[in-house]
């Protein structure tokens, strides 16, 4: 029985039948970090023996009867800007480098109640600002299908760590698309769900009102478990929801017929790699033959989502990120003249280059004089974005389209030009500003055999929709080959 080539939920089922061990999934699961870490750096932090603990109690839980969910035994990765209580967490920031959390994010202890065992954190760009987990302050994370390209970002290491088989699913977290655009990129299952689905309370904030956790995964039945095990109503979070329809396994049905499919022309414009524009426009053909009714329409006001995101997203990281000074927590410089001095050399040495950049494009927006200008002209854009959504969903249960525009770029070929990578995020930060689920699964591969995402935007709190839909073109599509790649497949050629 090979573990690695088994899904989550497929995991979890031989664990309870009693054909493998929580303790054999962990083991396979390091060994694979073993054999493959050093070349694609998917983990900040590896958990060797709290790992191996954690499994032999989950092992004695399932065997009593205690735990028999979905995902009960199977071990997981985390983001590292998910407090995880006794484990490092660093956001890939050298100003965290040291700082070992108190306590565990919800999402994190939700799942650890459904009896999950973390292996360890995933690497990111720094703070979750950037698209290729080239940001991190300790090395970038590389693609599994080719480590010549980026794994996407900022949620690269969850992705890439799911890709390459060193986990059987991760957390990651979505700001702008941090977690639909890397499973893009890795060829893996994304989704960001509603805004306030998954408690926020633990994720360390860039920018809180766009941020949501959410789950990577190598098919829609895992994406679908690790989601109703993550949901919860929080009183810790003042933006969660308590929601009564979190039992999103049970949407998982191979049917469409009926099911109204909006096709945004705006999303097949200029700048749309032809290999992607194929591939999507493929997928959407699989699901009108499968019943559904697909049709294109005019969502407007695409080209004003990057400004309104990054001005937003940019003032709300200058918020956020005041707290990190070196007074309380993290790295404090070695030598200074006072506290202003503290502070100024502290994140001057502890914040990377697109960190600095971000805060000093948030602070610029809300100071005085620029804040009606900017700010608050962004948040009228991202009302009439909602507004745009609105309409299209009174037409439409799902709309379709690409995840990002081209397949993984090369290392090194984004961060000289970060308008450029900015732009790589324009199918789906107007998702976040919206406060939209979507997801994002594989829908084929370019012509140098690198993934390519297929993204489904559902209305807010629609998430079974968007997964009865994403699991019936799964169906018709057929196996992605995931299993190839753990096996070799054409990584690195």
């Amino acid at each position: 029985m090979n573990l690695l080539e088994m899904t989550a939920v497929e995991l979890a089922a031989a664990i309870r039948e009693g054909k493998t061990t929580a303790i054999e999934a962990v083991r396979a699961s390091l060994e694979r970090i073993e054999e493959k870490e050093e070349r694609y750096h998917c983990y900040v932090t590896i958990d060797r023996e709290g790992a191996l603990a954690q499994a032999e109690k989950v092992q004695r839980r399932i065997e009593s009867g205690e735990l028999s969910g979905a995902l009960a035994g199977v071990p997981m990765a985390v983001k590292d800007n998910l407090c995880t209580a006794g484990m490092l967490t660093t956001c890939s920031s050298r100003i965290l480098r040291n700082f070992v959390p108190a306590y565990s994010a919800e999402a994190v202890w939700n799942l650890q109640k459904a009896g999950a065992v973390i292996i360890g954190k995933t690497n990111m760009d720094e703070f979750a600002m950037g698209s290729t987990t080239e940001t991190s302050a300790f090395g970038a994370t590389k693609n599994p299908w080719n480590p010549a390209h980026v794994p996407g970002g900022s949620s690269g290491g969850s992705a890439a760590a799911v890709a390459a088989g060193e986990c059987f699913y991760a957390l990651g977290s979505d700001t702008g698309g941090s977690i639909r655009q890397p499973a893009s990129y890795c060829g893996v299952v994304g989704m960001k769900p509603t805004y306030g689905t998954i408690s926020r309370y633990g994720l360390i904030a860039y920018g809180s009102s766009l941020d949501q956790i959410g789950p990577l995964s190598q098919d829609v039945t895992d994406c679908a478990a690790i989601l109703e095990a993550a949901a919860s109503y929080d009183r810790k979070d003042s933006t969660s929801s308590d929601r009564q329809d979190t039992d999103f396994m049970t949407a998982l049905a191979d049917d469409v017929k009926g099911i109204r499919i909006g096709i945004p022309r705006d999303y097949f414009g200029e700048g749309l790699d032809q290999e992607v524009r194929e591939a999507v426009l493929g997928a959407a053909k699989k699901l009108e033959e499968k019943g559904a009714i697909v049709e294109e329409f005019d969502l407007g006001l695409v080209d004003y989502a990057i400004p309104a995101y990054y001005t937003i997203a940019a003032a709300e990281a200058s918020s956020n990120l005041e707290r990190f000074d070196g007074v309380k927590y993290g790295y404090r410089t070695a030598e200074s003249d006072g506290l202003h001095d503290l502070y100024k050399k502290t994140r001057s040495e502890g914040f990377g280059e697109e960190v600095k950049r971000r805060i000093m494009l948030g602070s610029f927006v809300l100071s005085s004089g620029y804040y009606d200008a900017y700010y608050i002209r962004a948040l009228k854009v991202k009302a009439l974005i909602k507004k745009a959504f609105d309409d299209a969903f009174a037409k439409y249960d799902i709309i379709l389209g690409p995840t990002a525009p081209s397949t993984a770029p090369e290392l090194g070929t984004s961060l000289s030009d970060p308008l450029k990578m900015y732009l790589g995020d324009i199918y789906t930060i107007a998702v976040n500003l919206a406060g939209l689920p979507g997801i994002s699964l594989p829908c084929g591969l370019d012509s140098a055999g690198l993934p390519i995402g297929l993204q489904l935007i559902g209305d807010c709190f629609q998430e079974k929709k968007l997964i009865r839909t994403a699991y019936a073109y799964e169906k018709a599509r057929g196996t992605f080959s995931r299993t190839a790649l753990c096996a070799g497949g054409k990584e690195g050629k």
